[in-house]
């Protein structure tokens, strides 16, 4: 096995070196768009030798085994003109776009739409691709160790000023995704996809439990994944992924805003059965972006418009599993109405409480995760606390959360078939009806009745209980002035 972690290392040495790439952020995006030429290169190979007659979508002078492969091959202006002169403008506007070859060729050329090749020194690149080559893509421990390079490349988007691009540990998206348990011939969306980590599990899912190398149904599997990221470089890097994964010719990727499209537009034909995602937040999205949403829902956090647009999005039975933050839980407004439509339109029947840290070195922020089928309004809800294990005060790089943590989760959940009928409270477990939740005007953010009041001292929980009494204090003067306005109007004449 090729030392994967070592060969990044190597590279990025490389690259600092180049004058044309400017920091971060552009070294990240020159390391993606070779690693995907690569990655598409021996998928290729593999498909050659399985598929009759298999055709690249590629000309044969741009494929990367042609100008790539050689560590002898073109290097310094060569190399550079060749890349800047012929390899980009025919991946950007020269491939074939109708017969048997089309879709494929739409997916690379998505891919390299919005992307760019920054290094100068064509004799800096020859070793970059050198490096590259080292790695082989149809080695399965290569197509493993691959998830820590995404990891990785988050990690330096997060230090290059890129807010918002959060890695979702695979702890959690594994145990999402097995809770869900997406079947085989059920679509599968992640409306903010990112690097498609919530997709390639549950592409592993369906493989293990519901293909089993059966050829017909890895063709169904194919067409069952959905997934829309807005930003260029995660895109490419989740299009990657399912390449990797062996879904060929993933053209129900899509280089999008789901958000952008008004929400009225929606109809039968986007709806599907399950929606698993992490949907960005703590941002705003860009003006204008919340009219396209009904007057009610409307609001400039990306995670609530996105709340709006999956419940809408869920087929009748439809389930859904979405990572929030503790402010969707206790937030006003809006938020409220939000919770309400959530409540009223689907059964909200699981809220599994994370503790700090789990999104560790990306954000502080506690997160939440919330289960619910569409189709009945919820009666109650089961909250579950997820606790640290033992002897562990926080997760961090050298102690990530682990997905064998979830194991008592597992054994507790039951089968929503009988309404989980074997649940028990215990001291991580405990259940709200919808009554007690409408006395709290729609606050989900309950905490653990076992334990008693404890004073934190984390700045996080902190600064969230200063909102909290600051929504509350602005509330109190919102219903003084109301009052105060009645009580003053002149009064009717008798």
């Amino acid at each position: 096995m090729s030392n994967v972690s070592g060969i990044i290392k190597s590279i990025q040495d490389i690259m600092r070196k180049d004058v044309g790439v400017d920091g971060d952020a552009q070294r990240i995006s020159q390391l993606v768009w070779l690693f995907f030429l690569k990655i598409f290169d021996d998928r290729e190979e593999e498909l050659e030798l399985i598929e009759d007659g298999y055709r690249s979508p590629l000309p044969e002078h741009i494929r990367w085994r042609a100008w790539a492969k050689d560590p002898e091959g073109m290097t310094g202006d060569e190399l550079s003109d060749f890349v800047n002169l012929q390899l980009f403008p025919t991946l950007k506007e020269k491939l074939p776009m109708q017969g048997e070859t089309a879709q494929r060729a739409q997916v690379v050329r998505d891919v390299f739409e919005d992307t760019y090749n920054y290094m100068k020194s064509g004799t800096l690149l020859r070793q970059v691709i050198n490096k590259i080559c080292e790695i082989d893509f149809n080695n399965t421990e290569d197509k493993h160790t691959f998830g820590d390079i995404y990891e990785q490349i988050l990690k330096d988007l997060q230090s290059a000023g890129n807010a918002g691009e959060f890695y979702t540990p695979r702890a959690v998206t594994r145990f999402i995704v097995n809770r869900v348990d997406p079947k085989l011939e059920e679509t599968v969306l992640d409306p903010a996809c990112g690097t498609g980590g919530f997709l390639s599990c549950t592409v592993d899912h369906k493989r293990d439990c519901y293909v089993k190398s059966d050829t017909k149904k890895e063709e169904i599997l194919q067409t069952t994944i959905r997934g829309v990221e807005k930003k260029a470089m995660p895109h490419m890097l989740c299009v990657t992924n399912m390449i990797l994964h062996g879904i060929d010719t993933p053209t129900a990727i899509r280089h999008d805003n789901t958000l952008s499209r008004p929400y009225k537009d929606y109809g039968n034909k986007d709806r599907v059965n399950v929606i698993i995602t992490n949907p960005p937040f703590g941002g705003m999205e860009e003006d204008g972006i919340e009219n396209n949403f009904p007057a009610n829902l409307r609001t400039r956090e990306t995670a609530d418009l996105f709340m709006a647009l999956i419940i809408k999005l869920l087929k009748d039975q439809g389930r859904a599993a979405v990572v929030l933050p503790d402010g969707f839980l206790f937030g006003e407004g809006m938020k409220t109405r939000l919770k309400q439509q959530l409540l009223e339109e689907c059964n909200l029947h699981t809220l599994v409480r994370l503790p700090n840290g789990v999104f560790n070195p990306y954000t502080g922020i506690k997160t939440n995760l919330l289960f619910f089928t569409k189709g009945k309004p919820t009666e109650h809800v089961w909250f579950y606390e997820h606790p640290y294990p033992e002897g562990v005060k926080n997760y961090n790089k050298t102690k990530p959360m682990r997905f064998e943590e979830f194991q008592p989760e597992i054994d507790w959940w039951g089968d929503e078939a009988d309404g989980f009928a074997s649940r028990e409270q215990t001291e991580q477990a405990w259940r709200i009806s919808i009554d007690e939740i409408k006395q709290r005007n729609y606050n989900l953010d309950i905490k653990n009745p076992h334990i008693g009041e404890q004073v934190s001292h984390d700045p996080q929980e902190l600064l969230q209980q200063y909102a909290q009494q600051q929504q509350a204090m602005t509330d109190i003067r919102r219903q003084i002035k109301d009052i105060l306005q009645q009580a003053l109007k002149p009064g009717e004449p008798s």
